[in-house]
């Protein structure tokens, strides 16, 4: 197992660094020039190129055409990418081009928000949707197969930004039972330690944040749980279903053993590799792809955040943002092979 670890993070490498390189093209080739945004664009060319020169946008990406064509590489080294990759080994996120702070301090603050909701999302749709595929595939055409499965679909075809509204509309300002936006009242007082406000309260034993955190995450983490949950339903109906009629199934059957012996300690263990696997790739794209919920619920999460600096030509904060978010994918891809040998022992790494 740990020579399997070392070899594949030895290999994220070349994939971080090919990361690297498609989020520096893609942000160069946004139309218009960050300069001209953070100053306007009636301002002095004077003050055009001396932004410019800070923020070394007056570089070659790469190298110089005149250069590359005498064979010279040396200005390779003073490029963007090489001085972008330079200030990543060092930790160096750079800084906001409009408010001039520490990216790092803001994804600090920022990345729990979204990790925490992603999270707590995750795990309604596994509570909901795992047992509802494997009672679907217990129960297999029978009425409530047809309804999960009906409402399952629902779930994929319902965009999120129209069910947080009616979340919203409803819960909020119709009856009034939850809070819309935000993550804490102004009136509640937390100090933070992780940033994620309901680990944070319970590490504190501060049980009125406490509350006050979980009625704000409601409304948001429900309406962002419902597409992950639908897949995880109906993959879960899917795998089991495909185990549910093999041979050792009829056997334990056979047996005496009782349905919910079959079903959980045979069945649902033999069927769970792709079930994982749903999980792991659900959960890197609700923290990639939050920025509609985050929007919505006001949630201060760092999809909006990237969202808002890709409106503003702020490349630091979108090329920050969207390396981290690349390295949850990552890690999270990483924690679901490694899983792999503990869910099937006839999985061997070596």
């Amino acid at each position: 197992m740990g020579r399997y670890i070392v070899r594949r993070l030895i290999t994220l490498i070349p994939t971080l660094l090919g990361v690297t390189l498609v989020i520096f093209l893609l942000l160069r080739l946004i139309p218009g020039d960050p300069a001209v945004a953070m100053l306007g664009e009636h301002a002095a060319q004077d003050n055009v190129e001396r932004i410019r020169e800070q923020l070394g946008l007056n570089r070659p990406l790469f190298l110089d055409r005149e250069a590359l064509k005498e064979g010279d590489f040396h200005g390779f080294f003073d490029s963007q990418y090489v001085r972008f990759l330079g200030r990543l080994l060092r930790g160096d996120l750079g800084t906001s081009i409009h408010r001039r702070i520490p990216i790092a301090n803001e994804l600090k603050q920022r990345f729990p928000a979204t990790a925490e909701l992603a999270l707590i999302s995750m795990a309604i749709a596994v509570a909901v949707g795992l047992p509802a595929g494997i009672i679907s595939a217990a129960r297999r055409n029978s009425l409530l197969d047809n309804v999960s499965m009906v409402a399952s679909l629902i779930g994929v075809s319902m965009p999120i930004y129209w069910l947080g509204l009616m979340e919203i509309m409803l819960f909020a300002v119709a009856l009034q039972w939850l809070p819309i936006g935000s993550r804490l009242e102004v009136s509640s007082t937390l100090e933070p330690i992780t940033h994620m406000y309901i680990l944070d309260s319970l590490l504190r034993w501060n049980w009125t944040a406490f509350v006050d955190a979980a009625k704000h995450m409601i409304l948001p983490a429900v309406a962002l749980a419902t597409i992950p949950m639908a897949i995880i339903a109906r993959m879960t109906r899917s795998s089991m279903l495909d185990v549910l009629q093999s041979d050792y199934i009829r056997t334990a059957y056979s047996k005496g053993l009782t349905e919910r012996t079959v079903l959980f300690r045979h069945a649902l263990k033999n069927a769970f590799l792709p079930i994982i696997t749903i999980i792991g790739l659900q959960t890197g794209n609700l923290l990639a792809g939050a920025v509609l919920t985050e929007t919505i619920f006001s949630w201060p999460g760092i999809g909006r955040w990237v969202y808002t600096a890709i409106l503003g030509r702020d490349y630091p904060i979108v090329q920050g943002g969207t390396l981290l978010i690349a390295l949850s994918f990552v890690f999270i891809n990483l924690l679901v092979d490694l899983s792999y040998g503990f869910l099937d022992p006839r999985i061997h790494y070596e």
